[in-house]
């Protein structure tokens, strides 16, 4: 692939941060924190038609993670790297490595990787997995990084919440601190403000766990859902053997299946059960909550309101 280097309106003499995944609910919300704060931004992203136009930003020409000469490429010049994970697949570990690759072999100094709660090579939740292989190759190149592990995604719970008001998976009574997009956006702010504004290091080889403020049943959250919902919404606790085969309807592959089972069975094991204060310690303000989440956001369970 010849694809041209990125130009556009960076100012070479300031630290450039190239964000991935620009045009999603993560690299979006991140890029346009830095936008403000008057960093200069590169953009990244599968789709350039979905990258965001904002002053001091410049879109590179589309790079997959997996093609090494278009990350080089993208990334030439860049100071730091915003690494969102990539999309779920059997591959998704090779295209992490071939990026955080590219990334070191371009000189990019510092590395800021979006991974999940409880990244563990044995962790319950199979796509967790991926994410402790991926930090695994960063701490081995010689880059400095920093790790954001995030909870569950609090727009989560309303989307795992069928049309029927029935929120079922094997989650059993475990509890979950699910955290909101802008949550982590604005600690994964802070953590690249404090390098690219004030050279400030402090964040380098640190694993912050982002998470929302309380941990809760899959039960209570059926419960919220009921109240903002004006409804009855319920939590059905399926078994491993019922929670395949209620997903057989989609027609997904086994990994992406079990990768859906396996979220709900690391509820149930407690490995989502951690609360952390780094929300409140990174960005001056507390997590948003479930109940705040859904308060402010009435068009994620629009799904679930009666219609005539």
């Amino acid at each position: 692939m010849n694809n041209p280097p990125p130009t556009g309106p960076e100012n070479p003499d300031a630290p450039i941060v190239a964000v991935t995944g620009a045009g999603g609910a993560i690299g979006g919300r991140v890029a346009r924190r830095l936008a403000r704060a008057g960093v200069p931004v590169r953009l990244l992203g599968r789709d350039p038609s979905r990258l965001p136009e904002l002053p001091g930003t410049v879109a590179a020409p589309p790079a997959p993670y997996g093609d090494g000469e278009a990350m080089r490429r993208a990334l030439a010049g860049a100071h730091t790297l915003f690494l969102v994970s990539a999309h779920e697949s059997p591959y998704r570990v090779r295209e992490h490595t071939t990026a955080v690759d590219a990334a070191v072999a371009v000189g990019v100094e510092r590395i800021v990787y979006v991974s999940f709660l409880g990244a563990a090579p044995d962790a319950t939740f199979t796509f967790a997995r991926d994410h402790w292989h991926t930090e695994a190759h960063i701490r081995a190149a010689d880059v400095r990084h920093t790790f954001l592990r995030d909870s569950l995604y609090l727009a989560g719970i309303p989307a795992m919440t069928g049309a029927d008001g029935v929120l079922r998976g094997p989650g059993g009574d475990g509890r979950v601190a699910a955290v909101a997009h802008d949550d982590i956006a604005d600690a994964a702010a802070a953590v690249l403000l404090a390098d690219t504004e004030h050279a400030d290091t402090r964040h380098d080889g640190v694993t912050y766990d982002l998470t929302g403020p309380e941990a809760f049943t899959l039960a209570e959250a059926a419960e919220e859902l009921s109240r903002y919902t004006g409804r009855t919404v319920t939590y059905l606790p399926e078994t491993r053997e019922e929670a395949y085969a209620s997903r057989t309807q989609y027609g997904a592959e086994d990994w992406e299946v079990a990768g859906w089972v396996t979220s709900y069975e690391a509820i149930a094991t407690g490995e989502m059960a951690t609360v952390s204060d780094a929300v409140p310690e990174l960005t001056g303000h507390p997590a948003t909550s479930l109940a705040a989440f859904l308060r402010e956001h009435p068009d994620r369970y629009r799904h679930l309101l009666a219609t005539d």
